[in-house]
């Protein structure tokens, strides 16, 4: 499809694809208009997809932008361990790609090296009923935008059905103490559990995080101060290595490949990952069985009593060292209007869950039973930094996987769980000054 340049600088093809989901914009936000520099094109770097739709529609849209504007903009793919280096090299050095898809709060590790999005995120946000507080928070200090909020990638369990009532369990266990069990008896069946305990930027972070949150733990409380050396630190490291004990052997060495891998090669039958693995094995004839045989649903409540998950969280990152913010703002802007966020998303296939609320209305939530854990990763996520502010601390101690560390010592032994905390507290306290 071509767009004139007058119609993409009036937005209307966004204001149709909008009233097409049931969206009603507001305009009291009065819409930003950024005209491209001459001559311009763009670089970005992104993150290597897990859902081949989501990479396809990403590009069918940039075409369209390109269409549009006559700006070309040029996709490079890293992989997830490789962004979070690739995009501090970058603000360091001040050269290499315009934009960045980024990880979490990386965002506060430079924000003095990134162009201001308020007035775009402002727009955006009045527009399409606003920006859910987790990703939002990632990407925002106080009332600035130093990113713009892109997607939650949503983390649920994904196991097989007939292996879980082979192993005596009629339904999936809704609390730690019942998932253990289940974990047991798994193993006793031979078609154990794996959970990531290696550097994996979403899956070891996730898993890693659910531990400590469900048993009441965190690394600092409200001021900032380091409060990883606790009892209910110390209570969700023992059950991590009753878990890992049901574990297929070498997952202190799993990244965010490894454990979709082991899944559908029959390795494990009980794993947590995004709705990819689920799509790959639908894609695949040779997979049919288990793609009809797997289920997906939210981590057990723990302790505390509530949900608690991480998710995996991604800003778009705009450089000052950029020739050309114009057109990069106007990038941005049409990648997050109506039409082609709506086609990311059903692209995507559930992967990606959207940043803003109106988006929550997108049919792809309701296409599949499947996709319903997924459906509110954006709205339910809790921040790393809990409980503490996000900022340079909060992304370091993450970029450190000081928390990831902590459990992957203790449950193989390298550590005792008490020396494991006392070391997990000196690696944060390096970046949490008080």
């Amino acid at each position: 499809m071509t767009i004139r340049r007058r119609d993409f600088l009036a937005a209307s093809a966004a204001v149709a694809g909008a009233t097409g989901f049931g969206i009603r914009p507001s305009f009291a936000q009065a819409e930003p208009n950024y005209t491209p520099e001459s001559g311009a094109s763009l670089r970005l770097l992104r993150w290597t997809p897990f859902v081949k739709g989501d990479e396809e529609a990403w590009l069918a849209n940039t075409k369209k932008f390109t269409e549009a504007t006559g700006v070309e903009v040029r996709i490079d793919k890293e992989s997830w361990e490789d962004i979070r280096p690739k995009a501090a090299v970058a603000a360091n050095v001040g050269s290499g790609p315009d934009l960045v898809m980024c990880w979490f709060d990386d965002a506060h590790q430079y924000p003095d090296k990134l162009v201001d999005l308020t007035e775009l995120a402002n727009y955006l946000g009045n527009k399409y009923g606003g920006w859910y507080d987790g990703v939002k928070g990632y990407a925002s200090r106080g009332d600035q935008f130093i990113a713009m909020p892109l997607t939650a990638i949503g983390n649920a369990v994904v196991y097989r059905d007939s292996h879980m009532k082979a192993a005596g369990f009629s339904e999936f266990p809704k609390d730690t103490a019942g998932f253990l069990e289940l974990c047991k008896a798994l193993k006793a069946k031979g078609t154990p559990a794996g959970f990531p305990h290696g550097k994996a930027v979403g899956d070891g972070n996730n898993y890693a995080h659910w531990l400590l949150w469900s048993h009441g733990g965190k690394m600092v409380d409200e001021s900032g101060k380091v409060t990883i050396n606790s009892p209910e630190t110390l209570a969700s490291i023992n059950y991590a290595k009753e878990l890992y004990a049901t574990f297929i052997p070498g997952t202190e060495s799993w990244q965010d490949v490894n454990n979709n891998r082991a899944f559908l090669a029959n390795q494990v039958s009980l794993t947590a990952n995004g709705v990819s693995v689920y799509y790959t094995a639908k894609a695949d004839p040779k997979l049919a069985e288990i793609a009809q045989d797997i289920r997906s649903t939210n981590f057990p409540v723990g302790p505390v009593g509530q949900s608690v998950e991480l998710h995996q969280t991604s800003s778009l990152l705009l450089f000052k060292h950029t020739k050309y913010p114009e057109a990069a703002k106007a990038y941005i802007k049409f990648m997050m209007e109506a039409d082609q966020m709506n086609a990311w998303l059903e692209g995507s296939s559930a992967y990606c869950c959207q940043p803003l609320k109106a988006y929550a209305k997108n049919p792809i939530w309701t296409a599949d039973p499947i996709h319903a854990p997924y459906a509110r990763a954006s709205e339910t996520l809790r921040p790393n930094g809990y409980a503490g502010p996000l900022g340079y601390a909060s992304a370091a101690t993450m970029a450190d996987y000081v928390l990831v560390d902590m459990y992957a010592a203790a449950v193989t032994g390298q550590s005792s769980p008490e020396d494991a905390m006392k070391e997990a507290e000196r690696r944060a306290n390096r970046y949490y000054r008080v």
